[in-house]
């Protein structure tokens, strides 16, 4: 089968950080343009504007689209109009609604959709969720905390409406909740910090349950300084779990028992290719309907204003 010929739309430091080499180690990918505003990819056609990218290749199989979410609704709707596959950096989109009918096009297009949650893919998850199933769950504490300044400078949209705030890196949090429980869970209540300058939260504190009344809190902050944390604890039947490092390490009564390198983007694009092959759409919408709850329910506490 010939490669799935690829284009990229928003060609930023993720894309360069991880789409480009986790392209490169796919043979089921070739990539034959972008569009940018700023960016290009040496060797491959560039264009500023989807439009322009779709008029002058139509060879273009699939497009990956990686700008920031409150953008990503109108180049997605183009691509899939115009019969390409898409696939959606995380979070799909800025609303549930936009998403939704995204699906709904795709379906109509014959084309596959992909709300893609890089973290889902980190090394210890599976592990994780096999073992979660196999006992009794009583607790579940997650603390996902990191310095914005470190990982987003300067990037205005995360804080404006629809960026997501804190919600941009807790959201991969959510993304592997939703995955490893064997119930799903609902928001009880949820506190927002947002900066008296900002749009968007800083942090967050959220509280979950099931129908079984197992309770889920769940820590969400951008000020962290020194030792970054991505921790997902659970005490279980069987003993202490902790799913560390954002998922790359899974400890069960403080063993280690998994651990692996990183391939969350090359487990990515694998997915997309098996899609496209067969067909199909995934499109799992439950880590940003918590992100919508949270902003339903969730109380908010003004403080100090943030500056980069």
């Amino acid at each position: 089968m010939s490669p799935i010929n690829l284009a990229i739309v928003g060609v930023g430091k993720i894309v360069r950080d991880q789409h480009l080499p986790s392209i490169a180690k796919n043979p089921d990918f070739e990539l034959v343009a972008t569009a940018s505003r700023h960016g290009t990819v040496e060797g491959i056609q560039s264009f500023t504007t989807i439009d322009a990218m779709l008029d002058a290749v139509p060879a273009v199989d699939a497009v990956s689209l990686c700008m920031p979410p409150q953008y990503r609704y109108e180049a997605a709707h183009k691509a899939l109009s115009a019969g390409k596959h898409v696939f959606l950096e995380k979070p799909p989109g800025a609303t549930l609604s936009e998403v939704a009918d995204l699906e709904s096009l795709a379906a109509s297009k014959g084309v596959s959709l992909f709300a893609s949650w890089h973290s889902r893919y980190a090394a210890a998850v599976e592990a994780t969720k096999s073992f979660l199933a196999s006992t009794t769950i009583k607790s579940v504490h997650v603390i996902w905390k990191e310095d914005v300044r470190h990982w987003h400078p300067n990037q205005d949209w995360i804080w404006q409406a629809g960026g997501l705030g804190v919600f941009d890196p807790g959201i991969n949090a959510l993304s592997i909740v939703t995955h490893i429980l064997p119930k799903a869970i609902f928001l009880t209540g949820a506190t927002l910090e947002f900066p008296e300058n900002r749009d968007a939260p800083i942090a967050a504190d959220l509280h979950f349950k099931n129908a079984e009344d197992v309770p889920v809190h769940a820590e969400f902050d951008w000020r962290q300084t020194g030792k970054q944390s991505w921790d997902i604890l659970a005490e279980t039947e069987a003993g202490h779990v902790q799913l560390a490092e954002g998922g790359s390490k899974l400890s069960i009564n403080g063993e280690l028992k998994f651990s692996a390198p990183e391939e969350e983007y090359p487990a990515l694009y694998r997915r997309f290719a098996e899609i496209v092959k067969a067909g199909k759409s995934d499109v799992d919408l439950a880590p940003l309907r918590h992100v919508a709850d949270a902003f339903m329910l969730g109380k908010r506490k003004f403080v100090d204003a943030f500056h980069d």
